[in-house]
């Protein structure tokens, strides 16, 4: 009953759920000569029906209806666009499945949309974040961003207020949670926001702003084992984590000890090393196209190591924008190759550069 399309028999557009007896072609139940018809007894839509010969769309109304309604019988109002967005999807199985979905467990999808239309979840995104099973209740979060119930923020910023709570339950110590806290409210997540306004926020920039608060966190346990503590850190104490920690772990702590000491958490006169930045010679042509050679026969390497690599030869392209990059991102325009890096998408080698004619444009592409 799910299939649909232009009946071959009578020329409608109907559901064709039976067979043509001469050549099997799917036919509407008209021409099938079915006795029984498939009209939803409420809009009217020919289809699957379920309960109360319903469609699957009058059903996902009814069952959203009921589970948004707020102690009255009618769907809280707040609510009404979450409703109207649900209700509209091109599938209305896939939400019928979504509400089954985990059924019993608690923090399902129907339990969750129960407390929303309860007023027991309130309309905040911090209220979001501390809701568990953490999946469920961002999917939720998505839609009520989606149907303009919940303002839209950006869903990488999302994601590390949902895991900030969890690892701030971890900590013991009632002052170094203090601290923690702040430092992610007052400095960590108001350079995420500025971000996000600026440009977009990448996975490696949310990964980074983990790594900040996990940093933060392990320190004053690095200083608690030189008898030391944030109050008393001494140049000596820096300078040794600097020495012992690689730049990922000294980049990582750097943004905690200047907020530290803004914030007089820690003396004001310490020094941060500075953050070095090693720069590699550009390679000349012949050193790229050399390393070109290598990646397109040497066939010991991973497959999508070398067209990584490939792409970062050829195009310039940063590893983030790379692994973003699908199938469907190469495609044929005529007798031209394309791939899509951004609009317009960008000619295969041998249409681009006439340094690149010695190496094969299939290869490369």
């Amino acid at each position: 009953m799910r299939t649909r399309g232009t009946c071959p028999g009578c020329g409608q557009d109907r559901a064709l759920p039976g067979r043509h007896p001469a050549d099997g072609a799917a036919v509407c139940t008209t021409c099938a000569g079915f006795s029984q018809t498939f009209d939803c007894s409420r809009c009217g839509f020919e289809g699957k029906l379920l309960g109360g010969r319903l469609c699957e769309r009058c059903t996902l109304t009814d069952r959203l209806t009921a589970l948004l309604e707020d102690g009255t019988g009618r769907v809280r109002p707040t609510l009404t666009p979450l409703l109207d967005v649900l209700v509209a999807m091109d599938e209305p199985r896939s939400g019928l499945a979504w509400l089954a979905m985990r059924r019993g467990q608690p923090g399902n999808a129907s339990q969750l949309l129960r407390r929303l239309g309860l007023g027991q979840i309130p309309l905040t995104h911090e209220a979001f974040h501390e809701l568990q099973p953490w999946r469920a209740a961002a999917h939720l979060e998505e839609l009520l961003m989606a149907s303009g119930v919940l303002p839209a923020v950006d869903k990488y910023i999302c994601s590390f207020q949902r895991w900030l709570p969890s690892h701030l339950a971890g900590i013991a110590e009632p002052e170094h949670l203090k601290t923690i806290k702040l430092f992610a409210t007052w400095r960590v997540l108001p350079h995420l926001r500025e971000r996000a306004d600026r440009s977009r926020i990448t996975p490696s920039v949310r990964g980074f702003a983990a790594e900040q608060i996990t940093c933060a966190t392990a320190f004053p346990h690095w200083l608690s084992a030189r008898n030391s503590t944030l109050a008393s850190l001494g140049q000596l104490d820096i300078d040794a984590w600097f020495t012992e920690n690689i730049e990922r772990g000294r980049t990582s702590l750097r943004p905690f000890l200047n907020w530290a000491m803004q914030s007089r958490r820690c003396p004001r006169s310490l020094l941060i090393p500075a953050q070095r930045i090693s720069r590699r010679p550009v390679l000349s042509e012949d050193e790229r196209l050399a390393a070109l050679g290598r990646l397109l026969t040497d066939t010991d390497a991973p497959m999508r190591l070398r067209v990584a690599s490939v792409i970062v030869l050829l195009y310039a392209q940063p590893l983030t924008r790379i692994v973003r990059l699908t199938v469907d991102d190469v495609f044929h325009d005529g007798g031209t190759t394309l791939l899509r890096l951004g609009e317009p998408a960008s000619p295969s080698p041998h249409q681009r550069q006439p340094c690149c004619r010695r190496i094969s444009p299939t290869a490369a592409t």
